[in-house]
């Protein structure tokens, strides 16, 4: 019976070594010996292999390409391939990887049609690494420094809608640090350390998807402070601007009682916009 098993185990063990032989890289890639364009024959195979999701393999071709025919009007575009590959291997080290070429790309190439291609691949290789609003920024801001740099240079190519779209969630993760921090200062009843937090948040990015909750936790903490007539206007614009929120009863609610309670001049400044 253990002979068996042991039998079995070795069997999976020679299977797995097999397939990984299989799936492995064999070597450089050449092209086949008086090939007339064995350029094309190296950027056509990498693509290929791209195509497969055989990362190291398509690498190796595209390498190939570019290290032997830096005359090649393949070079360029194999050099984004290599980026393309680290891209599609999703982890952190070949994500810097790839950021490295395409930065060359950008510098080699600063006038190539595919400059926008490399920008926005280099956005999304920091986009891709972006952590939690709790966690490091870093990889935010980058991503938001170059996603900005393409929607900037690049308005009329075909990957502008999703630069736009990566951008504001790339600001959107930068702002909800903002707002947890304020969120903290708020449970734990430090009301000017939200509102410190809330304002220039607000004022510094008025389309950011959350600010429903940076309204009401605002207008909650003047009231803490015993100041709704700042309060009031927090809760008008949550209001006004969504038509969906889970803040938007609440803040119905203190709306009509605020304006229940404040002289009818405090109420009439606010309409006319004389608060913040």
């Amino acid at each position: 019976m253990i002979r068996m098993k042991t039998l079995r185990i070795f069997t999976v063990i020679a299977v797995l070594a097999a397939l990984a032989g299989g799936c492995a890289s064999s070597g450089p890639k050449k092209p086949p010996t008086g090939s007339p364009e064995p350029d094309k024959f190296l950027f056509d195979r990498g693509n290929e292999n791209l195509a497969k999701k055989r990362w190291t393999v398509a690498r190796e071709y595209y390498r190939q390409l570019v290290d032997s025919y830096p005359q090649s009007p393949y070079r360029a575009d194999a050099k984004l391939g290599i980026g393309d590959t680290y891209m599609g291997e999703k982890t952190a080290e070949q994500y810097v990887l790839a950021i490295n070429e395409f930065r060359e790309f950008l510098n080699f190439y600063p006038t190539n049609k595919r400059a926008h291609y490399a920008q926005f691949r280099l956005a999304m290789a920091h986009f891709n690494q972006m952590k939690g609003p709790m966690r490091d920024q870093t990889e935010t801001r980058d991503a938001i420094r170059e996603l900005t740099a393409y929607v900037t240079k690049y308005a009329d190519q075909p990957l502008i809608g999703e630069a736009r779209q990566h951008l504001r969630e790339a600001k959107d993760r930068l702002d909800e640090w903002d707002l947890g921090v304020a969120d903290h200062y708020f449970r734990i009843k430090w009301y000017p350390g939200a509102i410190g937090r809330l304002t220039p948040l607000i004022k510094s990015d008025p389309e950011f998807t959350g600010r429903d909750k940076a309204f009401y936790l605002l207008g909650a903490s003047y009231e803490k402070l015993n100041r709704p007539a700042e309060a009031l206007p927090m809760y008008e614009r949550l209001v006004k601007e969504f038509d969906q929120s889970e803040y938007l009863e609440q803040a119905k609610k203190r709306i009509a009682d605020l304006k229940s309670t404040l002289p009818a001049a405090a109420v009439k400044d606010v309409a006319k916009g004389a608060l913040p």
